[in-house]
């Protein structure tokens, strides 16, 4: 089993989408644990403020690091081997590949911000900061979600078929998969592309690669 961790001040994000499709199947199927650690539960004092103006003024509040590292070390407490991952705009970016490389791990812990960031300090008790792109989230939540179900389907036995997530777009060198079409044969004025329809495989596999390839070349140029 594959163990995941959530560091996170609303746990209840995750409920819906953890509960349908293949994620929810994985969890039955015991092929993976998710679970939510509420950073509030480790903070002090009357009102557990998580939170707290920046030094040297601006707007908005930073996670305060005391609590966030109290989370942290429970959660290396609960899984000794797990890679903390911070989601964070100044992150290196999440990939394919990325998503390959965790799931060869004993477990993953993700790190949710919310407000205006982390306190700085708290990137020594990480061990790797990431990103989903260039865009800024109004939490960390969404972005642990895909990396979650990122990993979730390249499990051994959660997908339908095994060749699923060995052909999915990046997988092979980066490359974006080939397109693919199903009945009816023509919808709109529009056909199925005729070698799909003429049961030669080795002409099928070649139309398929050569698609991806000039797709893959397409992404790259419009970048």
């Amino acid at each position: 089993m594959f163990f995941a961790q959530v560091l996170t001040l609303f746990p209840e994000f995750f409920d819906s989408p953890l509960s349908c499709s293949i994620p929810k199947r994985a969890i039955a199927d015991g092929a993976v644990s998710v679970d939510c650690i509420q950073i509030r539960d480790f903070a002090t004092g009357k009102h557990q403020n998580v939170d707290d103006a920046p030094y040297g003024g601006g707007p908005g509040m930073l996670m305060k690091v005391e609590p966030v590292v109290a989370a942290i070390a429970e959660a290396r407490k609960r899984q000794p081997n797990t890679h903390v991952v911070m989601l964070t705009p100044t992150g290196n970016k999440f990939t394919q590949a990325k998503a390959l490389e965790y799931i060869e791990k004993d477990s993953v812990t993700l790190l949710c911000g919310r407000y205006e960031g982390f306190d700085e300090r708290i990137v020594d008790y990480v061990d790797e900061e990431l990103s989903l792109g260039d865009y800024v989230l109004s939490g960390g939540e969404p972005a642990a979600m895909c990396v979650l179900d990122a990993m979730i389907r390249l499990l051994p036995d959660v997908l339908g078929s095994p060749e699923s997530a060995v052909l999915d777009s990046f997988t092979e060198d980066g490359m974006l998969d080939w397109p693919h079409y199903t009945r009816p044969e023509v919808f709109d004025g529009k056909a199925v592309p005729k070698v799909l329809l003429s049961g030669d495989h080795a002409k099928i596999q070649a139309w398929r690669e050569e698609q991806a390839r000039l797709r893959s070349l397409k992404r790259k140029a419009s970048k």
